[in-house]
């Protein structure tokens, strides 16, 4: 179940088992299902800080993706319980960088860390506009992902947190 990570605030966690259907040809979790899982954790997290797709909807505005930055580090396979956690790394103007990090939770080794650059855009025309203060306000920043990793290692005694 996606949940804030109570050890720093700004950081959701997401804890979930890797579904058979998302191993590709190679016998591994297929590279497509990380951005998938990293997405959704992304929306997850927009939902809990009370930015549903209804209230998109009724702002008339959305997010884009311009840029995904994913560093592949070790496989994952079928039935492998993984930790994905993601927090806002930055707000400009009109975007914002959101970071990821996603663990095996048996060994607490890394598999994946990642950033999507996100532009928030006028809903139907595209167009990037300045990010609302009551969606900047809902959420903290956090920028420096190595206070993440030493939060990490400190809440969870076996991390090993070495990509």
């Amino acid at each position: 179940m996606p949940e804030a990570a109570e050890s720093l605030p700004g950081l959701f966690r997401h804890i979930f088992t890797v579904p058979a259907e998302a191993i590709d040809g190679n016998g591994h979790v297929n590279n497509l299902e990380y951005l998938r899982w990293m997405v959704a954790a992304a929306q997850a997290h927009s939902d809990a800080a009370g930015w549903t797709l209804e209230r998109y909807a009724a702002t008339r505005s959305s997010w884009v993706v311009r840029s995904h930055h994913i560093d592949y580090l070790r496989p994952a396979f079928a039935g492998e319980e993984l930790t994905l956690v993601t927090w806002i790394g930055d707000f400009e103007e009109r975007s914002s960088t959101r970071h990821y990090l996603l663990w095996r939770e048996r060994d607490r080794k890394v598999l994946a860390q990642a950033q999507t650059l996100w532009v928030f855009v006028e809903a139907g025309a595209g167009r990037a506009c300045t990010i609302p203060e009551a969606f900047r306000s809902a959420f903290e920043v956090i920028p420096d992902g190595k206070e993440v990793l030493r939060t990490l290692r400190n809440s969870l005694p076996k991390a090993h947190f070495t990509p």
